[in-house]
């Protein structure tokens, strides 16, 4: 039979896909331009302020007797421990920038030459990096020595030819070739500082390829990689949870990276709705006694303000975006900074001013999931199970039409729990904690028969990871680390049809190496208000067949206010061989397959979710042997996703309206076969 395909992606606006032209790099241009140096010369030899301040704290702090000791293996370990010419190379990079400045604004050329002294010295003995943190610490470097280098190579410095070259030969043969794969696995801040250092490098370099390489990483990295992956749609960030320094330090970079980005007239600031000020805005709110919802505990540890705010506070200032949070934040480090004060601001008319607006925090399924209380209240005469109690017990002893209440804490289950018809399982929100044993199997809730009806899971927490207890690193837990195999919710039948009226509401289901939830052979089921985050691994039976939610032979199906996020081999959704079903309201993100997947299912209809930052394509209708019939995708935001915004195969009737594309990775493309023809509409 022949096969009739349709790759149908719809993309109002694409911004950065690959070009193939060459661009024409402004230089001096990775942090600022030279109307931006220039300005900023000009106000501190007027004595305005705030230049004036920087200027004279950072003259007054520069040491010229500095001894540049370069090493030709640097070697930096976790958290700094071995450490053989890191700090050495991290002091000589910030002084190679420090002066370079310091020259362009006092044409004092003993500046020049220490800055020309540090590069020169690193670019003839630097071989390698190595050991834990050599990524980092090159990301960390990179930026500023390009940034020194760009003003001295633009200026009468006095840095001659055979310096430039052997330093253009150590960016290349030792920074890049380390950086160049990037570290997604890693916590984001490391790709925001690779990507950072990537791009000063290409402007340095003069190199399209590369320079197209860190804004498409940028935009679309794996795991942690990018923007999306790093700041959420609440602006809640991926290192929210570890502590509040590396928060700092991740936006810091990505907002780095952003702006050299604007310099060459790419503007990364303004996308997703002001993405960057949004997690600004989130971050500095915690650090000013702010308590925002939060998928996590908000740590509060290093609760300090980092000197990343200035350039951030003045870019959206000028554009007109009120971000009063991270005003707050750079008017108190302002007395003790220095260059990111000097160089903060863009020569007047650089930044276009807008329409006053602010950064909104999506409030598709914000918040969801096992909430702070329990939604509602269990009846008085339901059975109620103290943590530590036996909860299969009170499940066997309550029977059919029966309530059990888990009260607040960890209940740790031996085996998986087997739950019969009639009942109704809820707990006191996210303090109540359903657990499997790593002793007790795979499946950690599963049905007591194949003809189980009348179910309902309610106001509650199910953790599928090894341990219970999240430590100091969530990223450190994540389920893409663990090699064994655990799900969480599998209510298996063997007909379709056979199991009836199943009800998740307000359950979060995170962690599982299989699938989170994995529903099959029912009719009647509700998903409201859940959070399915980090399932679906790479553990047997393999990546790409294991998701945050996988339905299949299920008919009657509705999925609202619901976040399906971060699965980290699998899709948000999936379903196969499903019959009427509606997801709506929910957010489909950060998933390494598809957002949403359907496969041999009629009549879905997807309408007001926010897809993004899929790893593949924001919605895939796929075909296997009949395809799929009678697809509604309505009032969708579909963005960012590393692939297409939705992408068809033989569907009939598929039908999209009031949908929202922008900046996903692939063009837009037809393959339509003289066979069948397909209607977009």
């Amino acid at each position: 039979m022949k096969r009739t395909i349709l790759s149908l992606p719809i993309i109002v606006l694409s911004l950065f896909l690959l070009k193939v032209s060459a661009r024409e790099f402004v230089h001096p241009g990775i942090h600022q331009t030279k109307a931006d140096l220039d300005y900023m010369k000009s106000q501190v030899l007027k004595g305005e302020q705030p230049w004036k301040n920087a200027f004279d704290s950072l003259k007054a702090n520069i040491d010229l007797d500095f001894e540049v000791n370069p090493f030709a293996h640097v070697i930096r370990g976790p958290y700094g421990k071995p450490n053989i010419g890191a700090d050495d190379l991290s002091q000589s990079a910030k002084l190679a920038y420090q002066c370079a400045l310091m020259w362009y604004i006092t044409d004092e050329q003993k500046y020049a030459d220490k800055s020309i002294e540090i590069l020169n010295k690193w670019s003839s003995t630097l071989w390698d990096f190595d050991y834990n943190d050599a990524k980092l610490l090159a990301a960390w470097t990179g930026h500023q020595l390009c940034n020194a280098a760009e003003i001295l190579r633009n200026t009468d410095s006095g840095w001659k030819k055979e310096g430039q070259e052997s330093f253009k030969s150590m960016l290349m043969t030792v920074f890049y070739p380390l950086m160049r794969f990037y570290f997604p696995r890693a916590n984001g801040n490391w790709d925001g500082a690779i990507i950072h250092s990537i791009l000063a490098i290409a402007v340095y370099m003069d190199d399209e390829e590369m320079y197209q390489n860190a804004l498409n990483h940028f935009l679309y990295g794996p795991v942690n990689g990018s923007i999306f992956k790093y700041i959420w749609p609440s602006g809640q960030c991926q290192e929210t949870m570890r502590d509040q320094a590396h928060v700092q330090l991740g936006l810091g970079e990505f907002a780095g990276a952003a702006r050299i980005a604007f310099t060459q007239g790419t503007d990364l600031f303004s996308i997703a709705g002001n993405r960057i000020a949004l997690g600004y805005e989130y971050t500095a709110s915690i650090l000013a006694g702010e308590n925002p919802q939060s998928y996590g505990k908000i740590s509060e540890r290093a609760m300090r303000y980092r000197d990343d705010y200035e350039y951030v506070y003045r870019h959206y200032s000028a554009k007109g975006v009120d971000i009063p949070y991270t005003k707050i934040a750079a008017n108190a480090v302002r007395p003790e900074a220095t260059i990111s004060v000097l160089t903060a601001f863009r020569a007047p008319g650089t930044i276009k001013l807008e329409k006053k607006t602010a950064p909104e925090p999506s409030e598709i399924a914000w918040p969801t999931g096992a909430l702070e209380v329990a939604v509602t209240e269990a009846p008085e005469d339901a059975a109620v199970v103290e943590p530590g109690q036996s909860v299969q017990d009170a499940v066997n002893a309550t029977g059919s039409n029966g309530w059990i209440l888990l009260k607040a804490g960890l209940h740790t289950l031996p085996e998986k729990l087997k739950i019969p018809s009639g009942v109704t399982i809820s707990g006191e929100g996210k303090q109540t904690m359903l657990y499997l044993d790593p002793s007790g199997g795979r499946e950690a809730v599963v049905n007591a028969e194949n003809n189980m009806i009348d179910v309902m899971f309610r106001d509650l927490i199910l953790e599928a990871a090894g341990n219970p207890d999240p430590g100091s690193d969530p990223n450190s837990r994540r389920s893409f680390r663990s090699r064994s195999n655990r799900g969480g919710i599998l209510f298996l039948g063997t007909s379709e049809g056979e199991m009836k009226n199943i009800t998740l509401k307000n359950v979060t289901v995170r962690n599982s190496t299989y699938n989170g939830v994995f529903i099959s052979g029912a009719q009647n089921v509700n998903i409201i208000n859940c959070d399915f985050s980090e399932n679906g691994s790479d553990i047997v039976p393999g990546p790409k067949l294991q998701h945050n939610l996988l339905l299949s032979h299920c008919s009657d199906v509705t999925v609202k206010n619901c976040r399906m996020v971060t699965s980290p081999h699998g899709s948000g959704v999936a379903l196969t061989n499903c019959k009427n079903v509606n997801i709506d309201s929910c957010e489909v993100a950060r998933n390494a397959y598809y957002g949403i997947v359907v496969s041999e299912s009629q009549n879905v209809t997807v309408s007001n979710c926010l897809v993004e930052g899929n790893d593949r394509s924001g919605i895939m209708a796929e075909y296997l042997f009949n395809g799929s019939e009678n697809i509604s995708l309505k009032n969708n935001l579909i963005h960012y996703n590393n692939g297409f915004g939705i992408e068809s195969y033989s569907t009939k009737n598929l039908v999209t309206n009031g949908n929202t594309l922008i900046g996903n990775f692939k063009k837009n493309q037809r393959n339509i076969s003289d066979e069948k023809k397909v209607i977009m509409q």
